[in-house]
């Protein structure tokens, strides 16, 4: 494992939520808090959401074990490349012709008038899937080639395209800023693949996936079992990095019942609590993946165990730190970056409160990544996706119970015990001798008395902030 390649991806990662913060202040100062603010952010959910499940693992999860696994990895590639491509084109094709019904789909409250006006955005937007899919493409490939910068610092471009969109219409109607910032969307998503081919050309990618379209008519046959075993995996493998956004879109749902604020609060606490989620623990998953799903692929166990235990003691520590910091500093958090304007002393007690219930979680949601990808590169997505049903069915369950008599912290509470019971189930699947040979006594003292120390430390430096601040 390359602790470089963790550096780049958590440098990528923070500099694009840099960016999108800015975006977002430019956004609520130019286009305002309105109907067209509305309308964009719901002709950009459909894409966005693919962007989430494409770029965020479930196609390289599928694609890089079988792609590692295939003895003619050119032909494989370029049918997988093809096959997609045909199909996302046709989806586009049917979203651009069938706009309004699939506007009222995912927005039922809007009425017929802003239907009409959504609908040529989702058109515009939408053709933004097939560009995020050539670049998840190449970034599987490049990721192969253990080369993750380009990837992880590519993802900025679409908010500077965005925030240059914002710059470019401000003044003008607010009709013509969505127009641009639909456009804007595609301009991101270009030069995402923009940068990713000249890099993959660098690596001689291209030249390979040529090779592989010059053989495909004739020798697609070699290909077909490998074919199939990416499409067994993939669907799995969709659902297991789905069900966060079913989780998501259940929160918003039940927060709907509760008190004025509660969304809010589960927003801007979320939008936290991923921070050192992707920072630590999706940087980390991704710089891995690659290196365990080769060593499997040669039948080298212990190599990848030993992988595996190295991001593992890592990742526990940067964790547990964060852990500790986000529940000690929870309400100095939010004060620092949202208590002003309306957003009131009340609000920030209120969303700090949320914050700790999800900081709990942080160290199961975190671990689960890693061990994760042990049954991806074991080719075993259906098994993971049971288990996120059953993580899902966790969260249900406690929501339900939950958010009436604890209100917000209820559904973030959930969260936390979905998480938990995604990571005992992992676990389980990974195996307790294997993650036992994870542990080792002399490391596992001096991580806990660093916790401790840590921990200390930071409630000390709490307490002296509520003496100065005369809390």
């Amino acid at each position: 494992m390359r602790i470089r390649s963790i550096f780049t991806n958590s440098g990528g990662i923070l500099l694009s939520r840099v960016f999108g913060f800015v975006r977002d202040l430019m956004m609520a100062s130019i286009l305002g808090a309105n109907v067209y603010s509305d309308i964009f952010f719901v002709a950009f959910k459909l894409p966005n959401l693919f962007r989430r499940i494409f770029g965020e693992g479930a196609f390289a999860q599928s694609f890089l074990p079988s792609f590692i696994a295939s003895r003619y990895k050119t032909i494989f590639a370029a049918r997988i490349l093809l096959s997609f491509l045909g199909i996302i084109a046709l989806l586009a094709l049917l979203v651009d012709l069938f706009a309004g019904p699939v506007t009222r789909l995912i927005a039922p409250g809007f009425d017929a008038h802003t239907v009409a006006l959504t609908a040529r955005y989702v058109a515009i937007q939408f053709w933004y899937l097939p560009l995020i899919f050539v670049v998840t493409f190449f970034g599987a490939l490049l990721q192969w080639k253990e080369h993750f910068a380009t990837t992880a610092f590519a993802t900025v471009l679409l908010n500077i395209a965005i925030i240059g969109g914002l710059l470019l219409s401000d003044g003008m109607p607010k009709e013509r800023i969505v127009l641009v910032l639909s456009y804007s969307v595609l301009v991101g998503g270009a030069l995402q693949v923009l940068v990713h081919l000249l890099m993959a050309r660098r690596f001689r990618l291209l030249r390979m996936l040529g090779s592989g379209f010059a053989s495909l008519g004739t020798h697609s046959r070699k290909v077909a079992e490998d074919t199939r075993r990416f499409y067994k995996n993939f669907f799995p493998a969709i659902w297991g990095n789905s069900t966060a956004q079913v989780m998501a879109f259940l929160d918003t749902w039940l927060a709907s019942f509760l008190v004025s604020g509660s969304i809010s609060y589960l927003y801007y606490a979320n939008r936290i609590f991923q921070l050192p989620l992707a920072l630590f623990a999706i940087a980390l998953s991704t710089a891995l993946f690659p290196s365990v799903a080769k060593l499997i692929r040669h039948k080298d166990e212990a190599g990848a165990l030993r992988e595996m235990k190295r991001g593992f003691w890592i990742l526990l520590f940067l964790l547990s730190v964060a852990t500790v910091g986000g529940i000690v500093f929870s309400t100095e958090i939010i004060w620092l970056l949202f208590e002003r304007g309306a957003f009131t002393r009340s609000d920030t007690l209120q969303t700090a409160q949320v914050l700790q219930m999800y900081m709990i979680g942080l160290l199961p949601f975190g671990l689960s990544k890693l061990f994760g990808l042990w049954l991806y590169s074991n080719h075993e997505q259906m098994k993971a996706a049971k288990i996120a049903t059953w993580s899902l069915a966790g969260y249900a369950a406690t929501a339900f119970a939950l958010f009436q008599p604890l209100g917000a912290m209820g559904l973030a509470l959930a969260t936390t015990v979905s998480g938990c019971v995604n990571f005992i189930l992992l676990l389980r699947a990974f195996g307790w001798e294997r993650f036992a040979s994870l542990l080792e006594a002399r490391r596992a003292t001096l991580w806990l008395l660093t916790l401790v120390l840590s921990g200390s430390l930071m409630w000390g430096v709490h307490l002296w902030i509520l003496k100065v601040l005369g809390v």
